[in-house]
């Protein structure tokens, strides 16, 4: 994955509920030649299944921060 393709993965797991629908709205409006009902699900994998359970362990992964101040982290 890319650098901009994180930061902005990065960007939508803290921002707030109403915000991220925005995004979700432009993204729909900006691409809508694009069909996201096309996109292929697929299972998780060991490996995936691995990493949400030590999400779910890791305290770390519960502390969330403003949208503000993560903007700012990310120089935006």
């Amino acid at each position: 994955m890319t650098a901009v393709k994180e930061r902005i993965l990065g960007a939508v797991s803290i921002m707030e509920e109403s915000d991220a629908v925005s995004l979700w709205e432009y993204i729909l409006s900006a691409f809508s030649s694009h069909s996201f009902d096309e996109i292929e699900e697929v299972e998780p994998d060991e490996w995936d299944l691995q990493m949400l359970k030590e999400i779910e362990n890791d305290p770390d992964c519960h502390e969330f921060i403003s949208s503000e101040d993560a903007m700012k982290e990310i120089g935006l």
